[in-house]
């Protein structure tokens, strides 16, 4: 059976951007691009070209990508001048992406009050605009915003907008609900006219999620006909948020009724990434990854004891709507041993962690890792912790240094040309092999002058000398500092996770907890260095 091609495309990097507390950083967004890249989603929109210095060094140094197709985003022309000759969207075109969606009006009620122009004048920038684009070799996509309200109220019109869009020679028509008030039924009823009139291979649905129901409404949309869907990481987005593609690709590759009829450019293999993915947007973000999330969740195939565990130890698809591995997730039966032994194994096997499933200090090792994630340790997210935790069980941790102490002094003070400053002072007495190394340094940044606080204090007092291995952690350097208040008061408990890399580009994440935030990170900074030397050694 031959099965149609569905096409994926992400708009993290900008409905993304619209989500209330998350901004990201030209370094995030690239780092995300390559992920979604590496998942094998069809289209990565990197945001809008000129919009904003993030955007303009985004494109200015975005990284090549090797499946997706990399679309820059942007308006359609504005009226009294030529598509030639209008600077915003010769911004979008200059990004030089091989694609480029543009937004545009679809509701004749939009077109009258906010762009205050007549309907005809509408059709005619929507088609000049496609028809520059087209001349210029690009793939054009076309976002037909509030097209549902639109059709609600005038559907002649609407109509005649994407006719309008097609005619100028785009690739895509995309359905969006822009407000998220349209419920399935609806979009379904009202995709399934635009696919005939159109053809389905023409056609994405763009749906948020204000009434709960955006990957309802983009599955809806699919069996109605359309070809693409259009999506965020974890449903990222303005108000409520947008599709969630992390609930919509495994639905697509793995429930029959899509399965059967459909391929998408994620493959089974790739999909074992997914969780990982989703996992490591809500780490950019410092934001605790949702356990209850469909698919990828820490409770998503999680069996509390009674008659659920018992059922599921005997047939793990009793109460498991798919395999957890294929999301890359895990099973967890809180009461079992013996599954939690499972899962204990398979990471100490992929860390290269010699053990067998009958060594009694897995039960012991067990024991603590839930003792000190009920602390606030998250190993998760810092595996090189979770493996030097793991080898000092077992006893195959070496052991390179001691810590006799160290001491942290922050001081606000006025500097030379009488600005006010705070400068950190840090002392660390480290002990190897026994013989005793003192070292200690500021904050302060020698090449910019500026401040950089008590942790980047330590770092540099920790580094300066480690005797007979030193050599090793030359070029080793943090990348990534991320603090989480875990408890609230002047109590408050701290989670520190730290982010490392080497000279041959080799990263590790390591935690710390503590109340005490300095504390909390020194710990973090002695397992980075632990991680590095145990690994090269």
């Amino acid at each position: 059976m031959i099965k149609d091609r569905l096409y994926l495309f992400d708009t993290t990097l900008r409905d993304g951007q619209q989500t209330q507390g998350v901004d990201f950083s030209a370094t995030d967004k690239a780092k995300i691009a390559l992920a979604l890249d590496g998942l094998g989603i069809d289209y990565v929109e990197g945001g809008w070209p000129g919009a904003n210095p993030t955007d303009i060094d985004f494109f200015a140094t975005c990284p090549a990508l090797g499946t997706s197709t990399f679309t820059a985003f942007g308006m359609t022309k504005r009226s009294g001048r030529s598509a030639a000759n209008d600077d915003v969207l010769a911004e979008v075109i200059n990004a030089g992406t091989s694609a480029v969606c543009l937004v545009g009006k679809s509701h004749d009620f939009h077109v009258k009050t906010a762009l205050n122009i007549p309907l005809e004048e509408n059709l005619t920038n929507l088609r000049e605009s496609f028809q520059h684009l087209k001349s210029l070799g690009r793939e054009a996509l076309y976002d037909a915003e509030h097209f549902f309200d639109g059709y609600k109220s005038n559907p002649n019109y609407t109509l005649s907008v994407l006719d309008a869009a097609m005619e100028g020679g785009v690739r895509w028509l995309v359905l969006c609900d822009t407000n998220g008030g349209t419920l399935p039924g609806e979009i379904a009823e009202i995709t399934r006219i635009v696919a005939d009139r159109f053809g389905g291979q023409n056609i994405g649905i763009h749906t948020h999620n204000d009434t709960e129901t955006a990957v309802a409404g983009s599955l809806a949309a699919v069996d109605a006909g359309a070809r693409q869907i259009q999506g965020t990481l974890n449903g990222l987005g303005e108000r409520c948020g947008n599709a969630n593609l992390v609930s919509i690709i495994p639905t697509l590759l793995l429930k029959p009724a899509f399965r059967d009829r459909f391929e998408i450019g994620v493959s089974e293999d790739k999909l074992t990434l997914l969780t990982q993915t989703s996992h490591m947007l809500d780490e950019l973000l410092n934001r605790q990854p949702n356990r209850h999330a469909a698919y990828v969740g820490a409770a998503a195939f999680a069996h509390k004891a009674g008659l659920h565990a018992s059922a599921i130890l005997k047939d793990p698809t009793t109460y498991e709507h798919v395999p957890p591995e294929t999301v890359g997730n895990a099973r967890i039966v809180p009461m079992s041993n013996q599954a939690g032994r499972s899962n204990l194994l398979r990471r100490l096997s992929e860390a290269g962690i010699e053990a067998t499933k009958d060594d009694p200090r897995l039960g012991q090792l067990l024991a603590e890792v839930k003792e000190k994630e009920d602390q606030g340790f998250s190993y998760d997210s810092a595996e090189a912790s979770f493996q030097i935790l793991a080898r000092q069980a077992l006893n195959q941790r070496r052991k390179f240094f001691d810590v006799e102490r160290f001491r942290v002094t922050v001081e606000r003070r006025f500097n030379a040309v009488n600005e006010l400053t705070t400068v950190s002072e840090a002392v660390v007495v480290l002990n190897v092999d026994g013989e005793r190394f003192i070292s200690a340094s500021e904050s302060i940044d020698p090449t910019s002058n500026a401040d950089q606080g008590p942790v980047n204090a330590l770092w540099r007092a920790m580094k300066k000398d480690l005797g007979k291995y030193q050599d090793a952690i030359e070029g080793m350097e943090l990348v990534d500092f991320k603090v989480r208040i875990l408890t609230g008061g002047t109590e408050a408990i701290t989670r520190v996770l730290i982010e490392s890399r080497d000279r041959d580009g080799r990263r590790w994440s390591t935690v710390g907890v503590s109340a005490n935030i300095v504390d909390a990170s020194f710990q973090a900074l002695i397992d980075s260095i632990d991680y590095k030397l145990t690994r090269d050694a």
